[in-house]
């Protein structure tokens, strides 16, 4: 079992030191792996190039992995994407977990003159692109001179490749492609339950294994003080409510806010009845400061590693 945590964090000036201090403190703690986002257009906390932050993250720690939830394929140029992450896996010294998707934003497909009715397909033919080049196959030729990457990635023969998918023409994707699916954190139990089916149904496993992880990111948070974890449930409620996608209200049903106990319970029922085998810890709860936030996930490191 491993456990990764997402940053907690993100000031109005995307305070790189700030980010790498964080994942000091995950790595000390014992945490696998570091994740970041990437969104665009949604204000002063945008995300827009999320390997750039990671390459900072990367030169101020030794151990813990570096992910990206999610590197979006269909608005980038394929090769271009290939080059940079190959360069952050070897700043990194084979440390990157790239988690990919397409996105879903229609503000963003606009901007970047993509057609969402096309947006997996150019998402699959960019994917084949860039692992064609990070295995060394030639991109192109001028006249009998083969164009090759470089560098490439530490990793082979390329880095470590989670799929986000939160729709059943995306999950029949992942499985097809043989990648680990990364559901949404909002998914409720019972909907995790469904899609993790339709994704095994579609499950390609090839020689190479590409699918040996059934990560889930969660939001977790440990507390034995009843009112601030009701401080918490009611900051993520609120949240929930305006941002993501689900019908169900309770905050039970998509995060799991509690004691110590409570949480190795919930947990341990996300292993048993789901076969998870990597949990990611969300983190950013609003009003929610630093000091709780970092203890709970101490406490989570303390009860599961």
């Amino acid at each position: 079992m491993k456990l990764g945590v997402t940053s907690w964090k993100m000031t109005y000036e995307r305070d790189g030191m700030n980010l790498g201090m964080q994942a000091q403190i995950a790595e000390k703690l014992g945490f696998d792996s570091f994740w970041l986002p990437e969104n665009h257009f949604s204000g002063p906390l945008a995300i827009p190039s999320p390997l750039m932050l990671l390459a900072n993250v990367a030169s101020v720690t030794n151990r813990i992995k570096l992910g990206s939830t999610s590197y979006l394929l269909p608005i980038r140029n394929p090769i271009l994407a290939a080059e940079e992450v190959a360069v952050l896996d070897q700043l990194s010294n084979g440390r990157l977990i790239l988690g990919i998707g397409r996105g879903f934003q229609n503000e963003m497909f606009k901007a970047f003159e993509v057609p969402t009715s096309e947006k997996r397909k150019i998402f699959k033919k960019n994917l084949d692109l860039m692992i064609s080049a990070w295995r060394g196959e030639p991109i192109s030729k001028i006249e009998d001179k083969e164009i090759l990457l470089s560098p490439l990635p530490v990793q082979k023969p390329f880095p470590t490749i989670w799929i986000a998918a939160f729709g059943p023409l995306a999950l029949k994707q992942a499985g097809n492609l043989g990648l680990p699916y990364l559901a949404s954190p909002v998914e409720t139990f019972n909907s995790l339950k469904e899609n993790l089916s339709e994704y095994r149904k579609h499950l390609v496993i090839e020689d190479n294994a590409l699918s040996t992880k059934t990560p889930l990111m969660r939001t977790i948070f440990i507390s034995e003080n009843k009112e601030t974890c009701n401080k918490v449930k009611a900051s993520l409620t609120k949240e929930n409510a305006s941002r993501f996608r689900t019908d169900d209200t309770s905050v039970d049903s998509w995060a799991i806010v509690g004691s110590r106990n409570y949480v190795l319970e919930k947990l341990n029922k996300y292993v048993e009845e789901l076969g998870i085998d990597y949990f990611i810890a969300r983190g950013r709860i609003p009003q929610i400061d630093d000091g709780d936030q970092i203890k709970s996930h101490e406490a989570l490191t303390e009860i599961f590693l």
